[in-house]
């Protein structure tokens, strides 16, 4: 690739250990040489800290959250942090199991020339069993609209217009996609533009499973949809209706109509839209789930702490954005955005 990227690519990360870090060191070295700016936010513990720091090297920008950015979803101050410190008007933000192809970040940083958010569509590099149940969520979203990925890219500067956004929700994605459309800006959301995800342990996917479902309480008719799933199954059974083959038809022929979308089928297999039914019951079971969550907690136990709001619908946004336009902003000092009643702090309830 001869022309270099003219971007900041941005990874929050947090971890117990590092057994990731041999493999996110390969790939950050090969996207540094394509021209990216790259900034690791790290907000693990001092000694795992320190080891990461020196693996990575010279090549990458290695710091940790920026002081004051304490929220309930840890991944956001590190998001924060890297777009404020990012010296590039185009910052990707990726998950550190993301993997760029150098064709697939040119395309997202010429999207970024015409949109102020790029929301590309993640798929698996390896298909281990776990992967391709996931697949399964993939499909379905892409069959009735997108699918929400682990990376998106933005402007820099309509992230500091809108003073960044709420970091005290659990779906960190759908809150920023949805704080840009609020604050008047504009999303790209191609079928195509497809960026690799290294698979979970299984360890990790099984204990995703009940978070993700409370993802849903930011999606209402989703979430309705979920919750009937487990009373039908029982009353088809109870009953012999005999809507459940029939149902599970409809969701595999929905699955593969979303895995034909955007030319995916030279990228999702098809024994994923076979999966479609199974993951679907799989879903019904964690929404109920996380219901109790909320009921007990008063939200979804993340870590050491409990959050409970999935993500602000965008009317809520548009509301607080217009009873704080009045308030003054004030000024980035020291390179980094102070919270102020037009932007962040306007969103806590």
């Amino acid at each position: 690739m001869s022309e270099r990227l003219d971007l900041s690519y941005v990874v929050p990360v947090r971890w117990r250990d590092g057994a990731q870090r041999e493999d996110l060191a390969d790939y950050l070295g090969r996207i540094a040489p394509l021209g990216a700016e790259v900034i690791v936010v790290d907000g693990s513990e001092p000694e795992v800290f320190a080891v990461n720091g020196a693996a990575w090297g010279e090549q990458v920008r290695h710091v940790p959250p920026g002081e004051g950015e304490t929220w309930l979803m840890g991944k956001v101050a590190g998001v924060r942090t890297g777009v404020e410190l990012a010296s590039r008007e185009r910052v990707v933000i990726a998950d550190d199991d993301v993997r760029y192809e150098p064709d697939s970040l040119r395309r997202t940083a010429e999207l970024l020339d015409r949109y102020d958010l790029v929301r590309p569509q993640n798929y698996f590099d390896r298909l281990p069993w776990h992967a391709r149940w996931d697949t399964a969520r993939t499909l379905l979203n892409r069959s009735f609209g997108r699918d929400y990925p682990g990376t998106l890219a933005v402007r820099r500067s309509r992230m500091l217009a809108m003073g960044m956004y709420d970091g005290d929700v659990l779906f960190e994605n759908l809150e920023l996609m949805r704080t840009v459309r609020a604050h008047g800006g504009t999303v790209a959301s191609p079928l195509d533009l497809y960026v690799a995800r290294v698979p979970p342990s299984p360890g990790h996917f099984w204990g995703q499973r009940t978070r993700q479902a409370y993802d849903d309480f930011a999606l209402p008719l989703r979430m309705a949809l979920w919750l009937a799933v487990v009373p039908l199954f029982l009353l088809d059974w109870r009953r012999r209706l005999r809507l459940v083959p029939a149902g599970a038809a409809l969701a595999v022929v929905a699955a593969e109509l979303g895995r034909r979308r955007g030319g995916g089928g030279r990228i999702f297999p098809a024994t994923s839209s076979l999966l479609a039914p199974v993951w679907i019951l799989e879903r019904g079971v964690c929404a109920w789930l996380a219901v109790l969550q909320r009921l007990r907690y008063g939200g979804v136990r993340y870590g050491d702490s409990v959050i409970p709001v999935a993500a602000h619908s965008e009317r809520q946004l548009r509301r607080r954005l217009a009873a704080g336009e009045g308030e003054e902003v004030e000024e980035p000092l020291g390179g980094g955005l102070q919270r102020s009643g037009a932007g962040v702090a306007g969103l806590h309830s």
